[in-house]
């Protein structure tokens, strides 16, 4: 969310910021301005109001000790109307106050200068590519038939027991599922990351924290009994362990990493570009989540971008980077690089990670601060990253190392599975 003085102060340059995204900011930021002096005109009444209304109470008690109790009364009446103006000016701004945080709620986050201006994932720009696309076998399947040929994974008897989007890994496709999160996770925490296990509910105000709502509410699976929603990504968890926390600078970077399911509703996704292990409600993810000091945070996500490298580098799959534009950027990124490993059963590129800096955006939701130099507290920045998630990792070792003979193993998985093909 952004702060409100910095609308005021950099309207117009984050309006300008704000058309890489297509989004016209101008008649919401007036909004924003009008309904913000409304707010501090009712603050200064209610201050004045509540001021005056405590002057004559003290005045009356003293009034009553001098035995003037005909003017303390008449006192009193006033105070009495006092009170009432009060509590239609404490109403009035908590209604003007509800009304602004909602309107705050639908800006997004201003984009990184380098962030290219462009409308969809078309004009996303590729920065860095790696790996050689194996040359395939000629009777080389995609992911969903190989997952039948091997029965490592029932895409049909997830949908008995819950619906299309919910495969059930069986036998080597199960292990070889176990084998990559752990794989993951100590890559993280050899990297530095502390590993961590959070709940997998989170409740709203967890999803206001970091912007999932109300933005994404659609696509979040919402447990109306008890008012909580299952996980996107354990970004949302991670990162609410902060929320109304104030930090020591010294502490900076927070690091953490873990192992989630996640669950996305996903609606409307139909067609071949979604089968098999393309695109799930519910699936496997290791993420790393960082809170920095906001001078260092560029040079974290670049860090972060190298680690992912490092990984997709040992499990030899070929992938590219982009750096998504405008148009394609999540609703609180200021900057995000995808990562995309390389399908050749399918002949295409699938995402695999997304790499974001969020910079004050989401602390600013959390209230998430240090104290600098000075002993003034400060936003925090908060990063995240996918590393990785696991469906499209599977689907691009099963297509990239068939055989004739089989799907080999990566060779660093090969101590997690303990066998190395399938």
């Amino acid at each position: 969310m952004l702060q409100l003085h910095r609308i005021r102060e950099e309207k117009e340059n984050f309006i300008k910021a704000l058309k890489k995204r297509k989004f016209d900011a101008g008649p919401l930021f007036n909004e924003i301005i009008v309904l913000d002096e409304k707010r501090r005109t009712i603050q200064t009444e209610l201050d004045n109001t509540l001021a005056e209304s405590n002057k004559l109470s003290k005045e009356i008690g003293m009034l009553f000790k001098s035995g003037k109790a005909a003017e303390a009364n008449e006192l009193k009446a006033k105070t009495g109307n006092l009170k009432e103006a009060s509590k239609k000016l404490g109403e009035d701004l908590n209604e003007a106050s509800e009304k602004l945080q909602q309107l705050l709620y639908q800006i997004p986050n201003i984009p990184h200068d380098s962030v290219p201006t462009g409308a969809s994932d078309e004009d996303n720009e590729e920065v860095f590519r790696e790996g050689d696309i194996p040359k395939l076998i000629n009777e080389a399947l995609p992911h969903w038939e190989l997952a039948k040929k091997y029965d490592i994974i029932d895409f049909e008897l997830g949908v008995k027991v819950t619906g299309a989007g919910f495969p059930i890994y069986k036998g080597k496709g199960a292990r070889l599922q176990r084998a990559l999160i752990s794989y993951f996770l100590d890559k993280n925490t050899a990297a530095g990351y502390t590993e961590i296990q959070v709940p997998h509910l989170v409740n709203e105000a967890s999803g206001y924290g970091t912007g999932q709502l109300p933005d994404k509410e659609g696509q979040m699976y919402h447990v109306q009994a008890d008012d909580l929603y299952l996980i996107p990504t354990a970004e949302v968890p991670v990162t609410n362990i902060f929320r109304n926390e104030i930090v020591k600078k010294e502490d900076f970077p927070i690091t953490y990493t873990g192992y989630t399911p996640c669950f996305r509703r996903e609606a409307g996704s139909y067609g071949a570009h979604v089968r098999g292990l393309n695109r799930l409600h519910q699936f496997d993810k290791v993420e790393i989540v960082r809170v920095e000091h906001p001078e260092k945070s560029y040079d974290a996500l670049d860090g972060m971008v190298e680690h992912v490298k490092n990984i997709l580098r040992e499990l030899k799959l070929p992938y590219r980077i982009l750096r998504l534009c405008g148009g394609d950027l999540g609703f609180t990124s200021a900057l995000t690089y995808d990562f995309e490993v390389f399908s050749t059963a399918q002949d295409r590129w699938l995402e695999i990670s997304s790499v974001s800096n969020f910079e004050t955006y989401q602390a600013n939701r959390l209230k998430l601060r240090f104290k600098d130099e000075n002993g003034k507290n400060q936003l925090a920045h908060t990063l995240n990253g996918s590393s990785l998630a696991l469906p499209r990792v599977l689907a691009g070792i099963l297509e990239n190392y068939q055989t004739v003979d089989g799907i080999e193993i990566p060779e660093v998985l090969v101590p997690y599975c303990r066998f190395d093909h399938i």
